[in-house]
């Protein structure tokens, strides 16, 4: 699995990296499925997640959330990815 972070209008900080690093390890059960994961975050008064995770299949999942807490917005896009991965893994499972 390729990741791509990218901050737009403002440079992450070290413990925002290392935040983000952590939380990705959640979809790492699904390493070998996930092409790669493409996270963009925007700063624009409230912190704007938006991820696009490619499958191998070519399946695509698109995600967003924002808040204006940088955690709790991240913790909401990672919530909504988990499940999302979570489907189309168990999808995939199931017309083997």
């Amino acid at each position: 699995m390729t990741t791509s972070v990218n901050a737009v209008g403002f440079e992450f900080e070290q413990d925002q990296l290392d935040l983000i690093n952590k939380k990705i390890e959640r979809v790492k059960y699904a390493d070998d499925l996930i092409v790669d994961l493409l996270l963009k975050v925007k700063e624009d008064k409230k912190f704007i997640f938006d991820c696009t995770v490619n499958f191998r299949w070519g399946a695509v999942a698109h995600v967003a959330a924002e808040d204006y807490d940088f955690a709790a917005a991240l913790n909401k896009m990672m919530d909504v990815l988990d499940q999302k991965v979570k489907k189309e893994k168990d999808k995939i499972q199931s017309k083997k």
